[in-house]
């Protein structure tokens, strides 16, 4: 019975050693990720880290609990650092994957505090790319990018209006509208409004060389609705002529010279106005036009000649 006794005791005292043994093999390994973070090496600190947390999971010693906790806090935070490091550095892919890594090992391991920061970090990764890419001129890329970032930060103006940028270069035209509409929702109006307004006065311009008036007008117009523009009234002006339609080329050409009074064409356009008020029978008009020109250099002669006839 003795021998029985003293053979368990011993047997006790073996598992004993050999568990102390595993918890002692477990903490050098957790030493050696201590001193790798401290070296700045987070790599080699990460891989010693989820090294120790299985080891530490099988030992019996009461300490090992705090040990595996204090891998489970080290674990994720580590992979976090990594991803900043990858984002300091421009590495906008090798980030997000990393970021991605960190959120899934802070769900696993319950920490809310780096899963909180990787949802800040990931938005901001991906605006940093999309910014990237739009000074490269690399604008489909761009656009997809910053697509991301609205997905997250749905009321983010700012990047509404950089997607609203890069799909206009892309030729996503209608996309762009869109997202420069949602820019101007979102606090970046004067600044979405005035790339709308240009986006449709080249449209315009477009249109009407290529011989497409009506279709001109309407873009022209729609460019009025964000930023009135003086040049676009000219163009108005220039299609309605061609399309036969007098009385509208004049408004039209009334409202750019209201807008650009001192433009340089200004006689031109008064001139215009008052030929083309003459030929359409607006004889009030004529008058009221070549009478403002009728100490111009240019025109003056002119002007005169033709008040001499319509007052007759």
């Amino acid at each position: 019975m003795k021998k029985l006794l003293v053979a368990l005791a011993a047997l006790v005292m073996g598992s004993t050693l050999a568990s102390a043994q595993d918890y002692n093999a477990a903490v050098e390994v957790f030493n050696a990720a201590i001193q790798a973070a401290q070296a700045d090496n987070k790599a080699e600190a990460l891989a010693k880290f989820k090294e120790a947390l299985p080891l530490f999971e099988a030992c019996q010693e009461a300490e090992a609990a705090e040990m595996i906790g204090k891998c489970k806090e080290y674990i994720p935070s580590t992979i976090l650092s990594i991803a900043k490091e990858q984002i300091n550095g421009g590495s906008y892919d090798e980030a997000l994957a990393t970021l991605k890594e960190a959120a899934e090992s802070a769900a696993a391991y319950e920490n809310a505090e780096v899963a909180d920061e990787v949802k800040e970090l990931v938005p901001n990764v991906w605006s940093r790319k999309g910014v990237t890419l739009l000074k490269e001129k690399n604008f489909p890329e761009a656009a997809k990018a910053l697509a991301e970032v609205v997905a997250l930060t749905p009321e983010d103006g700012q990047s509404w209006l950089m997607l609203g940028q890069a799909r206009m270069q892309s030729g996503q035209t209608d996309e762009g509208v869109e997202a420069l509409e949602k820019a101007a929702a979102f606090g970046k109006e004067a600044q979405a409004n005035k790339m709308l307004s240009n986006t449709f006065l080249k449209k315009g311009q477009s249109l009407l060389k290529a011989g497409k008036a009506a279709e001109a007008i309407e873009a022209l117009e729609k460019s009025n609705t964000y930023v009135e523009n003086a040049n676009a009234y000219k163009l108005i002006a220039s299609a309605n002529i061609k399309s036969g339609k007098s009385a509208k080329a004049i408004d039209a050409y009334q409202k750019y010279l209201e807008i650009n009074p001192n433009a340089k064409d200004a006689s031109d356009i008064l001139f215009t106005i008052a030929a083309t008020a003459q030929k359409s029978g607006d004889k009030a008009t004529a008058i009221e036009y070549y009478t403002k020109l009728a100490s111009d250099a240019k025109y003056g002669t002119q002007a005169a000649q033709q008040l001499a006839v319509l007052k007759k």
